[in-house]
């Protein structure tokens, strides 16, 4: 059953990391149909993508797949990245 997942993590530089948004669409597309990105208000440096219509299985497979830890480096991506779903 696909579902709403929202996911939220550190990046070492907000300017670096949103210039990488193509790079997250290739990235998930196979588990999302769309994502939303938000930046807190009170820290410029935590983010926050709200995947819809997701695999939960295949996006936490992308996510924690060693292969990638290459585009979370160039796009300063900090862990954790934690995953949270609806529950009601």
């Amino acid at each position: 059953m696909k579902k709403t997942i929202v996911g939220r993590h550190k990046v070492g530089d907000f300017d670096v990391w949103l210039k990488g948004h193509q790079d997250r669409v290739d990235l998930f597309a196979p588990a999302v149909s769309s994502f939303r990105t938000f930046q807190d208000t009170d820290d410029p440096n935590s983010v926050m993508l709200v995947f819809e219509d997701a695999d939960v299985e295949m996006l936490g497979a992308i996510i924690n797949d060693p292969k990638n830890k290459g585009i979370k480096d160039k796009h300063t991506v900090l862990e954790p990245v934690v995953l949270s779903m609806q529950v009601a």
